[in-house]
């Protein structure tokens, strides 16, 4: 197949590069790009000029290359140069099948030259907004109105959980087919050498961007009422008077550590030495976060639960508040049984479901069974 994936932030997680913005959407675009031309398929990803030379190729993947994201006079940069630029891009990789991930604009805008070109699209859902009716996380007319035409018109809408699938169900009348998002984990002897290392039994761990909408305030709430604990806080930081505040009052406490952006190679330290990974949000897709701890056998205690999976495989514990959240942690923490059973079912649960080898090949048969609908 001739593969175009279009993942406007994903250069730097292909490059390697850790000064970029790189979020869940971004590893999981780039682990399918780099996995689909190991395959032999010609694959082409679509980012923003980030300075990389046009058609330069990393991993097997061509990279074809944008605007720059400030290109352009503001109200008008949207159409010029960033639609004609993509549209540009889109007829350059000259691919058979289109797929794109995340809800926003973007979607329609290739939606829409697909379905003028009469190519085929396909897009994946990466959150529980992009199946709601009110679309929360897309604040103008145009951004929604444009969002639509893409459910509207996409050859094949992949979703994560089957709460996504009914979300969409019901509110766009779009059927959705279930492929779990992929994570590249330890193999099974990097785990069992894993197992035999000595784990901190008192550290707890937080990962994400340092931002409102993942809520690190109830994180440094549990360091406040734990001083026994160590916390550990990782992730990039934005200019914005909440993340300022939460660094500052985080440095404050004698049992967080705030150590900033972390590579793939430093998370894994970071999994390898925690005892479980505490998640504070209140709205999330299907973390990245979640995959990569489990992919380590460690156990998760968050404030939400994507399609029950913690619940229902019994991966860890789920709290409404910063009191419940620490009870749960002391509980796990404190009982080797607990704790060990629960670990062994998240490396299960890892292997069964989110191996990349048994996830990518449904991609890939996706995208085959699309091409085969004339």
């Amino acid at each position: 197949m001739n593969v175009c994936i279009i993942a406007h932030f994903a250069y730097p997680a292909l490059a390697g590069d850790v000064t970029g913005h790189i979020g869940g959407v971004e590893h999981q675009t780039t682990l399918l790009a780099c996995w689909l031309a190991a395959r032999g398929h010609h694959v082409s990803l679509v980012t923003w000029d980030e300075g990389q030379p046009d058609h330069c190729v990393i991993s097997g993947v061509r990279v074809l290359k944008l605007c720059k994201p400030k290109d352009g006079i503001p109200g008008v940069r949207f159409f010029y140069p960033r639609w004609t630029s993509l549209n540009a891009a889109l007829r350059s990789a000259g691919a058979d099948v289109y797929y794109q991930n995340c809800g926003e604009y973007v979607t329609g805008q290739v939606a829409l030259w697909c379905h003028r070109q009469h190519k085929k699209f396909v897009y994946s859902v990466a959150a529980e907004a992009d199946c709601d009716t009110h679309l929360p996380l897309l604040t103008t007319w145009r951004e929604r109105y444009l969002y639509r035409w893409g459910i509207r018109l996409a050859d094949t809408v992949i979703v994560q959980t089957r709460i996504q699938q009914q979300m969409l169900q019901d509110g766009f009348g779009r059927e959705a087919q279930i492929i779990p998002m992929p994570c590249v984990g330890p193999t099974d002897s990097e785990f069992v050498r894993r197992e035999l290392a000595t784990r901190e039994r008192n550290r707890i761990l937080w990962v994400g961007r340092i931002c409102q909408e993942k809520r690190p305030d109830r994180f440094l709430e549990l360091a406040e009422q734990s001083p026994d604990l160590q916390f550990d806080l990782v992730g990039p930081s934005t200019d914005s008077p909440y993340c300022h505040g939460i660094l500052d009052r985080a440095r404050r406490l004698p049992n967080v550590v705030v150590h900033g952006r972390a590579t793939q190679s430093q998370l894994a330290e970071f999994y390898q030495r925690a005892a479980c990974l505490c998640c504070t949000s209140d709205n999330e897709g299907f973390p990245n976060v979640f995959l990569e701890a489990w992919s380590y056998g460690l156990p998760i205690v968050s404030t939400l639960d994507p399609d029950g999976v913690i619940t229902r495989w019994g991966l860890g514990s789920v709290a409404s508040d910063t009191l419940a959240l620490s009870q749960a942690i002391r509980h796990l923490l404190f009982s080797e049984r607990e704790w060990r059973n629960a670990s062994h079912r998240a490396r299960t649960y890892y292997r069964e479901n989110h191996a990349a080898d048994g996830v990518m090949p449904k991609f890939e048969q996706t995208f085959l069974n699309v091409l085969a609908v004339r």
